[in-house]
């Protein structure tokens, strides 16, 4: 059995990237993101703008999955191209470079880490400290875990939470988020005065609104689901955190796709230099990765992950919202 360190070791065999490899993937997820979202700002017919409305949302998923291992630098580095390609992406999704890196690199050296988790991620709290705060602020806690909360995540994790949040926290750190917030109102207005209503709706709102929700919830699902375990900083370990706090989710080849198999995120936990596109033969070549604790998109799966409110050390589990009272 391969154990810490080594474990790391043992799959630095796959990170790393062919190049023309990931170009061709990132190039043709460009195309269809460019044309979906074309076809749904074009007012030609309903049903087909529609359809393209909703291929734009999905796909913005999979090339914030790109963007995501770019930052991670486990594809397309040292590119100018790439460079601009992503920097651009990330205004669009209101996920700038400068905060998404921070706050997501400080995710992955504190995953499942009791007290110091929260940054970068959903706050937790254990249920002593939840029945011991004010009723405001468990109101609070209780919102940013919340189904409406992560299905509106345009507006609650990235317009706030990623965007105007680090720019209030910090302006001059984060100056890139103004910008974001700025091309994001400027997008959207051209579209709406060269294109009308309609397209503003099915061409900008519903796709990003989709693509949002989808990474609110894959986000707060890889590591809010049954079996995940959460340590004290002095109990902590790394590689524990991401086999037994990080899911494998079982999706069907096409979601896997358009999630830029996110989904084996136990293994992106271990080494995230691995890119996306290796993800899958690296848990099929490795047993250690063919266990995870696991969650689904069936009704059933969310309804599991959205139920989990806090963690109860002496349980060695999460609870419901109706256990916390017991």
């Amino acid at each position: 059995m391969i154990k810490d360190k080594d474990l790391i070791l043992a799959t630095s065999k796959y990170a790393h990237e062919d190049r023309a490899k990931s170009w061709r993937l990132t190039i043709v997820t460009l195309i269809i993101f460019i044309g979906a979202h074309i076809g749904a700002i074009i007012n030609f017919h309903i049903i087909p703008q529609l359809i393209c409305s909703i291929l734009a949302g999905l796909i913005t998923v999979r090339l914030f999955i790109i963007y995501h291992d770019y930052l991670h630098k486990s594809l397309l580095q040292n590119s100018v191209i790439a460079e601009i390609i992503f920097t651009v992406y990330g205004w669009f999704v209101l996920a700038p470079v400068s905060i998404w890196r921070r706050s997501h690199n400080y995710h992955h050296a504190h995953n499942s880490k009791l007290y110091t988790s929260s940054i970068g991620s959903y706050p937790l709290v254990t249920k002593k400290e939840f029945l011991a705060a004010k009723k405001l602020d468990r109101r609070l806690y209780l919102f940013a875990r919340h189904p409406f909360t992560i299905s509106f995540g345009y507006l609650f994790v990235f317009i706030w939470g990623m965007a105007l949040r680090s720019l209030i926290n910090n302006p001059k750190k984060h100056m890139d988020s103004l910008v974001s917030l700025i091309f994001h109102v400027i997008l959207g207005s051209c579209i709406y005065f060269f294109f009308g209503l309609q397209s503003l709706l099915l061409g900008f709102f519903l796709p990003i609104m989709i693509a949002h929700a989808m990474g609110a919830y894959l986000f707060y699902a890889q590591h809010n689901f049954p079996s995940a375990t959460f340590r004290t900083k002095e109990e902590w370990d790394y590689v524990y955190a991401a086999l037994h706090s990080s899911s494998y989710m079982k999706m069907n080849k096409l979601m896997h796709w358009f999630t830029g198999n996110i989904g084996y995120h136990h293994i992106h936990h271990i080494n995230p230099r691995i890119p996306f596109y290796k993800l899958p033969t690296v848990m099929k070549e490795m047993e250690i990765f063919q266990n995870p604790g696991t969650t689904s998109l069936t009704p059933k799966g969310i309804v599991e992950c959205f139920q989990l409110k806090v963690w109860d050390p002496e349980k060695g589990r999460m609870l419901k919202k109706r256990e916390i009272y017991n």
